[in-house]
């Protein structure tokens, strides 16, 4: 080899070294890892998490335009709380702008009354946006300023109080924080369904594309201190117009996973 091709072959070296170890835009200039963008209360006014097109497949399957998951039903006031824990998922960002959603919640499933609160990981202008938040139907969702990155360890509950109110709580242990909200419940709320669901929000009135998550394990699912699949609960598969747009895999105790297979 010539001294000249050697020289060549370490400046092309040097670069792509360069290249290679550059600080990413996730890092701040310290070299710490910067927090990804957080969903604003702005945002989460424009956000809603009701249930959209329900439609019977089986005795045990039904399916949706935006919720994906399992519910255990009953009559009124069967259930009074409901918990699970999960992952945050990282989603795959591309030229879409895509929402998604992971949450708990009492009612909502055959009635329009709904107490509920989650996470969501979506796709704003090309930038995953991560958020934490709670919602108590009609109203839209209200956001918690708090961060939430990829990863992060997630659990969540709501609790029927028994007068009227319900406490809804969500902690992220990874990042250390816990936050407790007790609202009214909705109007005519009936505590006939406890859920959990992985969701492609509700944005502005229109179900928005979904957030491709890969896959979203739920744990410790339980209703009244009971695991969800003691009750054996309905199965929703999230269905677009001509594909599935997520899937829950079979409930075991209170673990199952959801898979996400299409933006609509």
């Amino acid at each position: 080899m010539s001294h000249r091709s050697h020289v060549r072959m370490i400046a092309l070296g040097s670069a792509a070294a360069t290249a290679l170890f550059a600080a990413p835009a996730a890092f701040a200039a310290d070299g710490t890892v910067s927090a990804p963008l957080q969903v604003t209360a702005a945002q989460a006014h424009q956000e809603s998490h009701g249930l959209h097109a329900l439609a019977h497949r089986s005795s045990t399957t039904v399916s949706s335009s935006n919720w994906s998951g399992y519910a255990a039903t009953g009559g009124s006031g069967a259930f009074t709380q409901v918990s699970a824990s999960w992952t945050q998922p990282a989603v795959t960002c591309g030229s879409k702008t895509t929402y998604s959603s992971y949450w708990v919640g009492l009612d909502g499933y055959s009635n329009s009354a709904l107490e509920q609160t989650g996470t969501e990981a979506d796709c704003i202008r090309g930038k995953a946006t991560y958020g934490a938040w709670w919602e108590v139907l009609p109203a839209s969702e209200s956001a918690y300023s708090v961060t939430v990155k990829a990863g992060d360890a997630l659990s969540a509950s709501v609790v029927d109080n028994g007068n009227g109110t319900f406490t809804m709580t969500l902690s992220d242990s990874t990042e250390g924080w816990t936050k407790t909200t007790t609202a009214n419940g909705s109007s005519g709320y009936q505590d006939s369904s406890a859920e959990v669901i992985a969701e492609a929000t509700e944005v502005n009135g229109r179900i928005a594309n979904l957030s491709d998550f890969g896959t979203v394990t739920f744990t410790n699912a339980e209703a009244d201190n009971t695991s969800l699949g003691s009750y054996s609960p309905t199965e929703i598969v999230m269905a677009g117009t001509s594909d599935t747009k997520a899937q829950p895999g079979s409930i075991s105790g209170g673990t199952f996973s959801d898979t996400w297979e299409n933006y609509s």
